[in-house]
């Protein structure tokens, strides 16, 4: 793991030297500090690691890791406006502590300047970056519309929940891991595979990230926790529980979702039932089943057993994280 930490290190000097502040200040400044403010660095090291992996030259995929970056905040930015989150990353909101104007503007900054990233690569680099970039990009806006709808539906399917965090979450952690590979200049077939181990990676991050919202420990989480529940989102976790639980709990459970308003109570209840129907235990079986699923693609890679062992010890890190 000390190779991640190095990837990660280097990314982030990368990152401070080319955002830097400037005017119109109330524009520049909100950007700075989402990108300060800590945060995984997942998907940049993803692109590194991989590049590196697939023996490319790392310091060219610098770019497309910081574009990915910007990408990924720029929707943080714009989901807590949606959602009305006050806390991210254990610091206020880019809209909680400027306004929700600023926000969305400091936004739509960001995008231009994650497609900005790309203007240094070859033209037959560049084709291929541009092309995966703007269809993740659609994909995600796709799931996070998909999110939206969910919150006023009431036979939202577990499938249909999946197939929206993978256009929400997982494509962009597949893009990472994809930009490396081509910029490492891998043949297409070689680049599709990383990209699928991707994208399995993802939901089961993802799934992790729905059973820390409930689960996790709100001071190491950095977000607050019970918070898509108080938002009636319909989770892995409520519609496995929906599915499994008592009939009594299931209608208490729907109840508390329909509700205009919340009590004080809801998260705690709530809980009490995904206690009650062995959720969290279920919740980290599928994440395991995903995780899995992610390795027996390692097995179709070009690349040395050694290698592969590195990504495996990887995807085995975030599975068990509490942040």
């Amino acid at each position: 793991m000390e190779r991640i930490e190095t990837y990660k290190e280097d990314f982030v000097c990368y990152l401070n030297e080319k955002i830097v502040l400037k005017e119109p200040a109330n524009l520049y400044e909100p950007i700075h500090y989402i990108l300060q403010i800590g945060g995984k660095r997942l998907r940049p090291v993803l692109t590194l690691m991989t590049c590196d992996l697939f023996n490319g030259n790392v310091k060219q995929a610098y770019d497309a890791a910081l574009a990915i970056e910007i990408f990924h905040n720029f929707t943080l930015v714009h989901d807590d406006i949606m959602d009305s989150a006050p806390i991210r990353r254990g610091e206020e909101t880019v809209h909680k502590k400027w306004n929700i104007n600023t926000g969305i503007l400091s936004g739509d900054a960001m995008m231009i300047m994650a497609y900005q990233c790309f203007e240094n690569y070859e033209e037959h680099v560049f084709k291929k970056l541009l092309k995966l970039f703007s269809k993740t990009s659609l994909e995600v806006c796709e799931g996070q519309q998909l999110d939206i709808d969910f919150e006023l539906r009431t036979d939202v399917t577990i499938p249909e929940y999946l197939q929206m965090i993978t256009y929400k979450t997982s494509v962009l952690v597949a893009a990472a891991m994809k930009m490396g590979a081509i910029i490492a200049k891998v043949d297409d077939a070689e680049a599709e595979h990383i990209y699928d181990f991707g994208l399995n990676l993802g939901i089961a991050f993802q799934l992790q990230d729905d059973y820390l919202d409930t689960f996790g420990d709100e001071a190491l989480f950095g977000k607050q926790i019970g918070g898509d529940i108080a938002e009636n989102k319909k989770t892995f976790l409520y519609l496995k529980a929906i599915e499994v639980c008592a009939i009594a709990d299931k209608e208490k459970l729907m109840n508390l979702y329909a509700a205009e308003t919340n009590n004080g109570n809801k998260v705690k209840e709530v809980t009490q039932i995904f206690k009650n129907s062995n959720i969290p235990e279920i919740t980290i079986q599928e994440i395991e089943r995903y995780t899995n699923k992610a390795f027996e693609i390692l097995e179709k890679l070009s690349i040395s057993d050694e290698k592969k062992a590195i990504l495996k010890n990887f995807g085995n890190s975030l599975m068990k994280r509490t942040i």
